[in-house]
């Protein structure tokens, strides 16, 4: 009896080695997979406080926290099982999907860039102007959660091509991890974002002179650091929009473009030794950017540019 019960408990301690082993090997997939998405992670936290921008502060945090609910949502309820599902049916179709989406990031970042560029009035302003606080919370909220779907679409999708060959229970888990935790962290990042001035004002009421420098340094440093915000996501959404594109063309054997990426990223950093992982990582991400631009710009001109030049050649 005492010789079975040693025996039971060397079967335990397997299992339990076994299931620590598999447990750490899904915290090391989910982190890569994670860390796969940063672009894309980078975009939604730059994105996600214009939402609140022109609203009651008091409302600022409810508002970040009804979009969180809507993203976490978005992906567990809706993105996750289709995910897996894609993954146990037709895996064949995770490459094209990727760089349809890669080509959306592409398209939105060059709009972006154009606007920035011409200007232009935004007609949604005017519309916002008849409506009450709580219809135009409503809409903003609304507006964050559908924008929210693509880019959670885009974190699902890549998260899911980093852990493709892992068993589909493995997979569930892994991006049921990435998807809590990206929510949490794009979503905590925010709330310190459209907080910050608020900090800023309280700390300098303080007694304290750092206090007050830092408090006034807060509220000054606010308006560039949504400048920084905006330049850093669009140039995210380029590069990330690129690399999937440019990884999709590799997945497909089409290998002038990458192979001409590889090679000049390669090249940089044998030139540059001491950095060469870094400048091969940044060559790489130049040359994605440069693709993801030039793909933005024709789906740009097929989609304003075109359209105006054909109805002014042919007038009602």
């Amino acid at each position: 009896m005492p010789s079975g019960l040693i025996a039971l408990l060397d079967d335990v301690a397997g299992i339990a080695k076994m299931a620590a082993a598999s447990l750490d090997d899904v915290a090391a997939a989910a982190g890569k997979a994670g860390s796969k998405a940063a672009g894309v992670v980078i975009d939604d936290t730059a994105v996600t406080p214009n939402y609140v921008m022109g609203l009651s502060p008091e409302r600022e945090l409810p508002i970040i926290w009804k979009i969180a609910k809507g993203s976490l949502r978005n992906k567990l309820l809706f993105l996750l099982p289709a995910a897996l599902a894609l993954s146990a049916l037709a895996p064949w179709l995770l490459p094209p999907l990727l760089m349809l989406g890669g080509a959306f990031l592409c398209f939105e970042a060059t709009e972006k860039l154009v606007e920035a560029i011409h200007g232009g009035h935004d007609e949604a302003d005017d519309a916002a102007a008849t409506l009450s606080v709580q219809e135009l919370e409503d809409q903003k909220v609304g507006g964050a959660i559908r924008t929210d779907f693509i880019l959670s679409g885009e974190i699902m999708a890549i998260a899911l091509g980093t852990v493709a060959t892992e068993p589909l229970w493995e997979q569930a888990i892994i991006l049921v991890v990435v998807a809590i935790l990206i929510t949490a962290g794009v979503y905590g990042v925010v709330g310190f974002i459209v907080k910050m001035d608020d900090i800023g004002l309280h700390l300098a009421k303080r007694s304290s002179a750092i206090e007050r420098m830092i408090g006034r340094g807060l509220v000054k440093a606010m308006p560039l650091l949504m400048k920084i915000l905006s330049v850093v996501g669009t140039a995210a959404m380029l590069w990330v929009g690129g690399g999937l594109i440019v990884h999709g063309l590799h997945e497909f054997h089409w290998d002038a473009i990458p192979g001409t990426i590889h090679h000049f990223a390669e090249g940089a950093a044998q030139a540059l030794p001491a950095a060469g992982p870094v400048v091969e990582w940044l060559v790489g991400a130049i040359g994605s950017g440069i693709i993801g631009l030039v793909i933005g710009a024709v789906i740009v001109a097929a989609v304003h540019v075109l359209p105006k030049k054909n109805r002014a050649a042919h007038p009602a």
